[in-house]
């Protein structure tokens, strides 16, 4: 594993390491790292548009199975550029809080979009106008996780309003196994804004009550379908019944 660069912001400390080894897959990478050791973002140097890690896999097919002619997506949470540059010839926007980490993603990952905000993504959200968007994706991450003012009832009150009919957010989330209490809360507020909301976990991942795992949600007005074998090795769960996130008064 060789260092290529370190970084610290106002919000994180980031790394960008190459490994000739990533997750147990040999080959040759380069990936984007916060000081809790969460990876961002990864590239496959030998195959640069094959989406590596499994998450972005199973979102990407999730609103491609359900609106193959999607044309507008928000992005919370830039990464390495992953989802946006996905689809260069749709209307995507991109907030990011944390400016060295666009700076980074262009340096040592070849991001060349010129459609990221620096900002608060709710914020940004905000000024987007009703009825706008076909996808809503939340990726956001600090050192403390994903930041709560992202996952209250207020917040997903107003990303309903942004969503065309037939639109749905999607979440990209790390919990633990067995019961976890804030992914139940996360899953419960959506579900008291959203008609149909779904949640999967990565395969072979959530049994062990004190290992992190990747969880993903989507939520709509619709039931949103997929195939099993294009989910990255995500399955299905049914979280628990959960309290209800809201915003702090002030």
């Amino acid at each position: 594993m060789i260092l290529l660069a370190k970084e610290s912001s106002s919000y994180n400390e980031i790394s960008v390491y190459e490994a000739t080894q990533l997750y147990g897959e040999l080959g040759k990478f380069r990936y984007l790292q916060f000081a809790d050791g969460a990876v961002q973002g990864a590239l496959d140097l030998k195959q640069p548009k094959r989406m590596v890690l499994e998450y972005p896999r199973a979102m990407a097919h999730l609103m491609e199975y359900n609106h193959s002619s999607f044309s507008s997506l928000f992005v919370i949470g830039h990464g390495i550029g992953t989802i946006a540059g996905r689809y260069p010839d749709k209307r995507v926007t991109v907030a990011e809080i944390d400016e060295t980490v666009v700076q980074l993603s262009r340096r040592f990952f070849g991001y060349s979009g010129d459609n990221v905000v620096i900002g608060d993504g709710r914020q940004m959200l905000e000024s987007v106008p009703p009825g706008s968007l076909d996808y809503i994706v939340l990726d956001a991450f600090t050192a403390k996780g994903t930041p709560m003012h992202l996952l209250s009832a207020e917040c997903f009150a107003m990303t309903k309003e942004k969503l065309r009919a037939g639109g749905a957010i999607l979440l990209n989330l790390m919990g633990k196994g067995g019961s976890d209490r804030l992914i139940n809360a996360i899953y419960s507020t959506l579900a008291e804004t959203y008609a149909c909301t779904k949640a999967f976990v990565l395969q072979g991942e959530g049994s062990d009550k004190t290992e992190w795992h990747n969880v993903i949600l989507i939520a709509g007005s619709r039931d949103m379908d997929y195939r099993l074998p294009d989910m990255a090795g995500f399955r299905e769960m049914e979280p628990e019944q959960g309290y209800l996130i809201v915003d702090r008064k002030t």
